[in-house]
C-alpha cells in the first residue's frame, strides 16, 4: 500500500480525532493536512502508519487548541464548537461512545479539560487506543497517561446528565418539535421544554445573536413562536438535519444559503438545551453561507408590519 493509499484509508479517524479535540471542523482539516504533509516528507517509511499519523495529528492538534484556547478567552459572546454533519469514522463497536463524544454537550464538557486531558480522554476513551499508544501520541510516560485519563473521567463524568434519552427518543421529540416551531405553537413548544431550559446564540461578534442565555420553558417558548413564523415571512426555512449525533436543523435564507444551525440536546423526555451556531465563520464547510444581518433586518421590519 502506498503512502497516500494508507493516509486516505485513515483520513476519517485523522479528522475524528482531532475534531473532538479541536470542536471546530476547519481546524481539524487543516490538522488532518498538515499531518499528510509531516507523513509524506518523512524520510523513511513508518512502520506504522495509523500510529505515525494519529500521534502527528493528535500533537498538531494539541499545539493548535493551545492557541486557540487565548483566542477564545476574548471571543464576544458564547462560544460553541463549530456544527458537523456526519462524523467520517464508523466502528461498530464503539458506535455509542462515537456518537456520545461528538455531541455538543460531550464538546463543551471536553472544553473545560486541559489540551493534554482531552487528547488523552479522546484517545483512551473514545478511541480505545491502548496507554502505550497514547503515550507515544501525547509524548508522555503511560503513568503520567493514566493520570491524565483518571482526572479526565472524573472531570466528565461530574458533567455528565443523569438520564440519557435513546435515539428513537430524540426523533420522535424532535420531530414534534420542528412541528411545533413551524406552527409557531406556543403551548406545543413549551411542552417540550424542560422547565430549565437553555437557549443559547453563538455569533461570535459576527452576526445577530442573542445578548444572553434564554433560560426557562416560558420563556425559551415565548422567544420561539414569536421569532420563527416571522422569520418564515421573510422566506427562511429549515431542514431537520442531525448535527453532531444529535437532532437538529439547518436554517437557510430564500436563496438556500445557510443561515444558522439549531442543535437539540434531549435528555430524560424533554428538551435540555437549544444551541444556534450563527457565525459565518463556523458554518463555511455547510455551503454558502447567508447574510445573516440582513434576513435580521428584513425579520424586524415584518415584524413591525404585522
Amino acid at each position: 500500500m502506498s503512502r497516500t493509499e494508507a493516509f486516505e484509508e485513515l483520513r476519517p479517524l485523522l479528522f475524528s480525532i482531532s475534531y473532538r479535540i479541536l470542536g471546530s471542523v476547519s481546524e481539524a482539516e487543516d490538522a488532518v493536512q498538515e499531518a499528510w504533509l509531516r507523513f509524506a516528507a518523512s524520510p523513511e517509511q513508518p512502520r506504522s502508519a495509523r500510529a505515525f499519523l494519529s500521534a502527528t495529528v493528535t500533537r498538531i492538534s494539541i499545539d493548535v487548541l493551545r492557541s486557540a484556547r487565548v483566542r477564545r478567552e476574548e471571543y464576544v459572546g458564547p462560544w460553541l464548537p463549530e456544527p458537523l454533519l456526519a462524523d467520517p469514522y464508523e466502528d461498530p463497536e464503539r458506535s455509542a461512545e462515537l456518537a456520545d463524544s461528538v455531541s455538543m454537550a460531550a464538546l463543551l464538557l471536553l472544553e473545560r479539560l486541559s489540551p493534554l486531558e482531552r487528547a488523552v480522554f479522546v484517545l483512551r476513551e473514545v478511541f480505545d487506543f491502548s496507554f502505550p499508544e497514547v503515550a507515544s501520541a501525547v509524548g508522555r510516560t503511560e503513568a503520567a497517561c493514566r493520570q491524565l485519563a483518571v482526572r479526565a473521567r472524573r472531570h466528565m463524568a461530574a458533567g455528565r446528565p443523569r438520564f440519557e434519552a435513546d435515539r428513537k427518543e430524540r426523533e420522535e421529540l424532535a420531530s414534534r418539535f420542528f412541528d411545533a416551531l413551524r406552527e409557531g405553537d406556543l403551548a406545543g413548544l413549551q411542552g417540550l421544554l424542560a422547565a430549565d431550559v437553555s437557549m443559547v446564540g453563538d455569533g461570535g461578534g459576527k452576526a445577530p445573536q442573542l445578548a444572553r442565555a434564554i433560560v426557562g420553558a416560558e420563556n425559551v417558548a415565548r422567544l420561539l413562536a414569536s421569532v420563527f413564523p416571522q422569520m418564515g415571512r421573510v422566506e427562511v426555512m429549515f431542514e431537520p438535519h442531525e448535527l453532531n449525533g444529535q437532532p437538529g436543523a439547518i436554517f437557510r435564507d430564500r436563496d438556500g444559503k445557510v443561515l444558522h444551525t439549531l442543535a437539540l440536546e434531549v435528555l430524560d423526555g424533554q428538551i435540555q438545551a437549544i444551541r444556534l451556531v450563527i457565525n459565518p465563520d463556523k458554518l463555511g464547510h455547510m455551503g454558502p453561507v447567508a447574510d445573516a444581518w440582513a434576513v435580521d433586518r428584513e425579520v424586524r421590519q415584518a415584524r413591525r408590519s404585522s
